[in-house]
């Protein structure tokens, strides 16, 4: 029986004219319908002098969707499905080094649209020349890489980056990266990831914004907006993927790619909306979830991603799977075969499959057998072409490869300032119980204690794409260049893994004793917090446990440097008496912002993302829980919604955040008592600092609906703001709502909102409420989508 690959193909080129240049080729194209691992054939003819494809549609004037549909024309179905195929050209710790010349092969017969974990401008430039000059249609290539938190420079992790509260810093964050890693020749990147987290047990915790949807959309736009910038077409912007589109959040039991198995308003109300922002934003690509909903895998989904995110929200962008995760629809029992499951995620919508090359390799007889798939077909080749286009990769495919300037954009100085000051900012002071905090100029004997203060690849989290460890200033040596080695003395004492050596924990309490004041740096290692980083337990490791026990025990003054990803249950640290900073993760310039904050050269304002709880066995905790008909009472004689061995709240709540300054909270104003369906309410209040320290403060807005046609969460976040203020001076803070943002996913199956009463707060954290009110909603509306993914005018004004 002949090869149907090589028996369309042979038609394909007598049409095309191109002759047995074309044959070599497109028989190369062929080799789609074997595995995607095995190795392209050799070309020995390339294709003859002359245009492209591409280059005649250029030539002829045709920009956009016509130069698209242009090309689009003249393919074949092959080549269709290769524009589809992404693979793995190195490996995260290996980049480029699946580059080989079957892979230049590919590349010439039009069987790969993408590759990622490669880097290098002048590298890829000679990818691309293959691509845009050897090729039949001369599409030029996707480079990608998951640049999370910073490609060289690194800041501190997503969950740091969202607990400054301020967008301008996210989108800074995502600027730098962009800079640099375009600078490296690349296209695209697999960030942000906007997946709600409310169980502090996933280890993709570390990775978002956090527990609350609002703050997520914030951090959503601002993240496209640093990736993206105003012109894509600009050589320094790279694309944005908002992920994981689902619920890949809600995992049973917090554990990593599990189900979700959660109600259609949850997902609606909770988890989509920072996704929805994100499109509104224009973000040019998102990527499906590993997990399914309620047993219907994402990356099968036709409802949620070509119904909901196609349909109802007109998204118009390239959507690509995660890694072999169409392949892995066979595992999830949707698909018996390699085929069946590339005809489930293309029918769903998914344009781009990563790494498990089924659209390529396995898709060509059911694509020619199906109308359905050819339309498929046809409209995801021309979403990626599009993406392509957008980035104005065919007017100039080179634009990303320049070596002069990725020599000058890597670490500059004003990167590294950049980073320092974010990591300043999302520092959050947890206790500072007896004013230890900020430390003296001039303190006395010091000792630093801990692995993690000397611990330079953990302060560059997880996703570090080319983030080096030598770039990095750890907390130990900031601290002995602010205060002198003479001053500083360290001892590791324990580590995150190994158990605790009594010598060095005896060393570590011997430095203690004979300081006057100690840093305790403990937490978590880089590898304890990120994808396939579930914890059962989020107690402090074993290790540190017994260290910080022993430090503790000497009765010096501590200050603890909680190194994390994730809320954790704080253990022995949580006492009275402490002084705790959360660092996160901070990046490379870990140890001078860590330094300048303990000293009071920066106030900390930090807030938390998501809530810490007194306990592992306490998570899921969060802010937008439901009352239920026994709200949970702290009187353990009345049975209600509670576990009764802890307190009903969490240790600390989402939104918490000490101040070397106080602040009080004054002259409440409505514009309005009541909101009506096409109007505005502005909620307003004086915000003074009382100190003698000039500082930020996160003033926070919290609504609630008490009573509509469903429960309504007990909080909602609905606007803040970072602000500063110098000492004794007052700024007067103004809120801007609109109806819409009280709307929820009603019985209907639309976005209601109803007539009567919203309860508000406005405080320094959703547990420091400080001035409280109430308006009416004049009138029930109907919304064209989830609140939570609405932005809340701020303004700020001196008194």
């Amino acid at each position: 029986m002949q090869n149907p690959c090589r028996a369309s193909l042979g038609k394909l080129a007598s049409a095309s004219g191109f002759g047995k240049a074309a044959i070599a080729i497109l028989l190369i194209a062929a080799s789609g319908c074997a595995l995607a691992d095995s190795p392209a054939p050799r070309a020995d003819v390339f294709v003859e002098t002359g245009t492209t494809t591409a280059g005649e549609a250029t030539a002829n004037g045709l920009r956009g969707t016509e130069r698209v549909d242009f090309i689009l024309g003249r393919m074949a179905i092959e080549e269709k499905l290769g524009q589809l195929n992404q693979m793995a050209g190195g490996r995260q710790i290996a980049l480029n080094s699946r580059i080989t010349d079957a892979e230049y092969d590919r590349v010439r017969a039009g069987g790969v649209c993408s590759y990622l974990h490669v880097a290098g401008a002048e590298f890829l430039g000679g990818i691309q020349r293959v691509a845009v000059e050897e090729s039949r249609h001369g599409i030029p290539l996707l480079f990608a890489m998951d640049v999370v938190h910073g490609y060289r420079t690194i800041f501190p992790v997503p969950l740091g980056i969202a607990a400054t509260f301020d967008t301008a810093d996210a989108e800074r964050a995502a600027r730098v990266a962009a800079v640099e890693a375009s600078g490296a020749g690349l296209h695209w990147t697999f960030a942000p990831m906007l997946d709600i987290a409310r169980d502090a047990r996933w280890g993709c915790i570390v990775e978002g914004a956090g527990e609350e949807p609002f703050l997520g959309s914030a951090m959503a736009r601002a993240q496209v907006r640093g990736y993206q910038g105003a012109d894509l077409t600009r050589a320094d912007t790279i694309i944005a993927t908002a992920k994981h589109f689902g619920a890949y959040g809600a995992g049973t039991g917090g554990c990593d790619y599990d189900s979700a198995d959660i109600s259609e308003r949850t997902l609606m109300d909770v988890y989509l909306p920072p996704f929805h922002a994100a499109a509104e934003e224009g973000a040019g690509s998102f990527m499906v979830a590993f997990n399914d909903i309620g047993g219907v895998p994402t990356t099968a989904n036709k409802a949620l991603v070509h119904d909901l995110l196609r349909g109802k929200w007109d998204y118009d962008g390239l959507v690509v799977s995660d890694w072999n995760a169409v392949l892995e629809l066979v595992n999830h029992g949707v698909a018996e075969t390699r085929a069946g499951a590339g005809a489930l995620a293309l029918l769903a919508s998914v344009d781009m499959e990563m790494t498990s090359g089924i659209y390529a390799a396995d898709m060509l007889a059911a694509v020619e057998a199906s109308p359905a798939l050819q339309a498929a077909l046809d409209a995801s080749a021309r979403r990626v072409l599009m993406a392509k286009d957008r980035l104005g990769l065919f007017d100039d495919p080179y634009a990303y490869s320049d070596p002069a300037r990725e020599a000058a954009v890597m670490l500059t100085p004003d990167h590294r300032a950049a980073a320092r000051r974010v990591a300043e900012r999302s520092m959050v002071l947890l206790r500072n119980d007896a004013g230890l905090l900020p430390l003296k100029p001039e303190p006395g004997k010091v000792a630093v204690i801990g692995a993690l203060a000397g611990d330079a690849r953990s302060m560059i989290g997880s996703w570090k794409a080319q983030g080096r460890e030598e770039d990095v200033i750890t907390v130990v040596d900031a601290l002995r260049t602010r205060l002198g080695e003479a001053h500083v003395v360290y001892e590791p004492g324990a580590g995150t893994r190994d158990p605790a050596d009594p010598a060095a924990i005896a060393r570590a309490v011997a430095a203690a004793e004979a300081a006057d004041v100690v840093i305790l740096v403990t937490g978590e290692d880089y590898n304890l917090s990120g994808e396939a980083r579930s914890r059962s337990d989020i107690g402090l490791p074993a290790p540190q446990q017994v260290l910080a026990k022993a430090v503790l025990a000497t009765g010096k003054p501590v200050v603890t440097i909680l190194m994390t990803g994730r809320p954790l249950d704080l253990g022995p640290l949580d006492r009275e008496g402490a002084a705790i900073l959360v660092a996160w993760f901070p990046g490379i310039e870990a140890g001078p912002a860590v330094a300048n904050v303990l000293f009071g050269d920066v106030a900390p304002a930090g807030r938390l993302p998501a809530s810490f709880p007194r306990r592992t066995g306490q998570s899921p905790i969060f802010i937008g829980h439901y009352p239920t008909g026994r709200p949970a009472n702290e009187d353990l004689s009345k049975d209600s919604a509670r576990y009764m061995d802890i307190p009903i709240t969490p240790a600390y709540a989402f939104g918490h955040g000490l101040s070397y300054a106080a602040f009080e909270y004054d002259n409440l104003q409505l514009s309005a008592e009541t909101l009506a369906p096409g109007g505005t309410l502005t909620i307003s209040a004086d915000i003074t600092n009382t100190s003698q320290a000039d500082a930020d403060e996160v003033v926070q807005l919290y609504v609630r609906d008490p009573v509509a046609q469903v429960a309504r969460p007990q909080q909602e976040l609905r606007g803040f703001a970072r602000v500063s203020i110098e000492a004794g001076k007052t700024k007067r803070v103004a809120f801007t709502l609109r109806p819409e943002q009280f709307a929820y996913f009603a019985p209907s199956g639309q976005f209601e909102a109803d007539a009567g009463r919203i309860d508000f707060g406005i405080g320094a954290g959703s547990a420091d409420i400080r001035l409280t009110g109430q308006f009416r909603i004049t009138a029930p509306l109907i919304a064209d989508g989830p609140a939570a993914a609405l932005a809340t005018p701020v303004s700020i004004m001196e008194e």
